[in-house]
């Protein structure tokens, strides 16, 4: 597919987590396109017949990989930086959504699931990707949700995960100011598989392709956003 943009990373290390998932794989296709080595993770394996990376590409290396566990993760980006010598991109991509009940009736399980997979897993990627994104002036990217600007009925937790994902961005900012530029980035409704399904009447034409908002994951890692740091970018479509 022929983009609205040209971008070169050629001699960029881009990591991506939840490569295996809609936006991760469209985020891997997007960076592939413009010439980066993308070292994608997920705990999902490609070969998962759910999976949605093709990890065929000489340019793709896949690492396996459970982001909500820190022993995980160090061992993840331990590899990739043996095996590539740096990491100048970090696009926390790995998600997850739950809803349908009141807080009242929300079991503590889903609490924490959506906390990890949303939350811990952009904190543990981060942190153990930082010290290479130092080294090269990188960028990070986190996924937020348009959900989390404000509170709503049925899905509490998951909109306090994605508010916590929008500040941890912010202060990972501030924190490597000069060094390492860190933005987010705050969907709508992503129009995927998993969503039609669990939707299937409603206005599919009005949600947001994930290629459209890989374009704007890559632009925000270019140096065309160097100035940008700090930034939650509203990926919405025109609904």
């Amino acid at each position: 597919m022929s983009r609205s943009f040209d971008v070169d990373f050629s001699d960029s290390v881009v990591v991506v987590t939840g490569a295996c998932g809609a936006l991760g794989s469209a985020v891997v296709d997007r960076f592939v396109q413009a010439g980066a080595t993308v070292c994608g993770t997920d705990i999902v394996n490609p070969d998962d017949e759910e999976a949605l990376l093709d990890a065929g590409h000489e340019s793709v290396h896949f690492y396996e990989g459970d982001f909500t566990d820190e022993t995980d993760v160090e061992r993840v980006m331990a590899a990739i930086t043996d095996d590539h010598g740096r990491i100048d991109t970090l696009c926390a991509i790995a998600g997850t959504w739950r809803g349908g009940d009141p807080i009242e009736e929300t079991d503590v399980e889903t609490f924490e699931l959506l906390f990890d997979v949303n939350l811990k897993t952009m904190f543990l990627a981060t942190k153990h990707a930082l010290p290479a994104l130092k080294r090269c002036e990188g960028t990070v990217i986190a996924v937020s949700s348009r959900s989390s600007l404000e509170g709503g009925e049925g899905d509490g937790p998951y909109r306090a995960a994605k508010a916590g994902v929008r500040r941890l961005t912010e202060t990972v900012a501030a924190e490597n100011t000069g060094s390492v530029r860190a933005n987010a980035i705050m969907p709508s409704v992503i129009d995927t598989p998993a969503n039609r399904e669990a939707m299937p009447d409603a206005d599919h034409e009005s949600w947001v392709d994930p290629d459209d908002i890989a374009d704007v994951v890559v632009f925000l890692c270019s140096s065309g956003a160097s100035v940008t740091s700090g930034a939650a970018v509203p990926v919405y479509g025109t609904a």
